[in-house]
């Protein structure tokens, strides 16, 4: 197959990076893609969310299967453009993508499905948000942003001043824009935070082995939320019964109301998991690979991908059978830009990556990337996603954060304690 991975995130190198050794692919390209995923794929100068550019090119190219990365291409309907002319995409429409585009709609849709998430309200207007505030009993409270916010439109507050703080951010400040024109206002739960993928065709639901993202800026989960500064894959916190009752209480009454609701759901699911006292509970639902989780669940991953997704593209996926994985685990550790999850400044060289790949076992996956000249330079604030396996956890952080000395560039930095929450799992049985 000739295989197209719109995005250009450290996801989308992941999934090129895979698809490139996955036996059913020959060739791979990525739009726009980035340094990285410029040493697996042929990178083609199209942005992600130009949907009518991105059909011209798998037409003449003949493209047999299109992988969507990023949310915003889903929102934005690429999937329904592909499928208007007859090609294969591995992704949501438009309407199902509104699982992930709209904090609200999902909200309401999990109530319907009687899915286990936290209670909630909404709101239109700052007054009526600032009047919910000031008339409640003061607890902690999570604001979210209603559309897309690259992940950073969530605030979990721990009093009422810092809730009408969020607000005030989202509602009046527009931090983000026409995505914050609806907040969702929720109460705070509290456990441990898994990540779910799951492969889903319409009706079959294929899980992928769980993992653990590591949200907060700073080690000891401390400072503010980010797109994630690492994962680690898998998560002793998911047990097989865990993951039973998750795939029963979640996953299946989701699938099942998005078809009551004439939004049949193919793509990945994301479910963001908090395991409370209660049980597991629904933080967020996203509706693609997470970044960076899907780094080191690809690592682990022995199927053909590309065999899995274009299964999943045609329905078909009950006939793929259970996905095979490497026994190691695998650590992720996202090097960041200065200043992020803030402002940053681009175009620092970066060194070191080919010491990096010298590392046994790990791999550099690229995030915000660039190639300027013979250099490659930072072009965002996740800059890299350094991955590595190992025999148990220690080893694989070992080998992980043993490729991460190697790079270097100005203002560079990273969390030092990724996967240690593993451990304790462990250490807890």
């Amino acid at each position: 197959m000739k295989v197209l991975v719109i995005g250009q995130g450290g996801r989308e190198h992941a999934l090129c990076w895979k698809l490139k050794n996955s036996p059913s692919v020959e060739r791979v390209y990525c739009a726009p893609g980035n340094a990285g995923t410029a040493l697996e794929a042929t990178n083609v100068d199209i942005a992600a969310t130009d949907v009518e550019q991105l059909v011209k090119f798998a037409k003449s190219e003949r493209i047999d299967l299109t992988v969507v990365g990023p949310e915003a291409s889903l929102v934005a309907g690429v999937v329904d453009a592909f499928q208007a002319v007859g090609l294969r995409i591995f992704g949501p429409t438009k309407k199902a993508a509104e699982l992930e585009g709209s904090k609200l709609f999902s909200k309401e849709l999990m109530r319907k499905a009687n899915v286990p998430t936290a209670e909630f309200r909404s709101f239109s207007r700052f007054q009526d948000a600032v009047m919910y505030l000031e008339e409640r009993e003061e607890t902690p409270l999570v604001v979210k942003a209603d559309g897309l916010a690259s992940g950073k439109g969530v605030f979990v507050c721990k009093n009422r001043q810092e809730a009408l703080d969020a607000v005030k951010q989202i509602m009046v400040d527009q931090a983000f824009g026409a995505s914050g024109n609806k907040i969702v206002m929720e109460e705070c739960l509290f456990g441990d935070e898994a990540s779910i993928l799951a492969i889903v065709d319409g009706n079959t639901i294929l899980t992928l082995e769980a993992s653990q993202d590591h949200k907060r800026a700073q080690d000891g989960d401390a400072g503010p939320n980010t797109g994630g500064m690492g994962a680690y894959c898998p998560t002793p916190l998911i047990t097989d019964k865990l993951m039973d009752q998750i795939v029963e209480k979640v996953l299946v009454p989701t699938i099942h109301f998005m078809n009551v609701e004439e939004r049949p759901f193919k793509g990945c699911l994301y479910a963001g998991i908090m395991v409370t006292n209660q049980g597991p509970k629904v933080l967020e639902f996203n509706v693609r690979f997470g970044d960076p989780e899907t780094q080191p669940v690809l690592m682990r991953l022995k199927s053909d991908l590309g065999e899995l997704l274009k299964a999943a593209a045609d329905g078909k996926l009950a006939e793929f059978g259970p996905a095979e994985w490497d026994p190691r685990p695998a650590v992720c550790v996202v090097m960041a830009a200065e200043g992020y999850p803030g402002p940053v400044k681009k175009g620092a060289v970066i060194r070191g990556l080919e010491d990096a790949a010298e590392i046994a076992d790990a791999k550099v996956f690229h995030a915000g990337t660039a190639r300027k000249g013979n250099d490659v330079v930072t072009d965002g604030g996740r800059v890299l996603g350094v991955t590595a396996l190992g025999a148990d956890f220690a080893e694989a952080k070992l080998n992980a954060y043993q490729a991460v000395k190697c790079v270097r560039w100005q203002g560079g930095w990273c969390r030092k304690d990724i996967s240690d929450r593993a451990r304790s799992y462990l250490a807890e049985g």
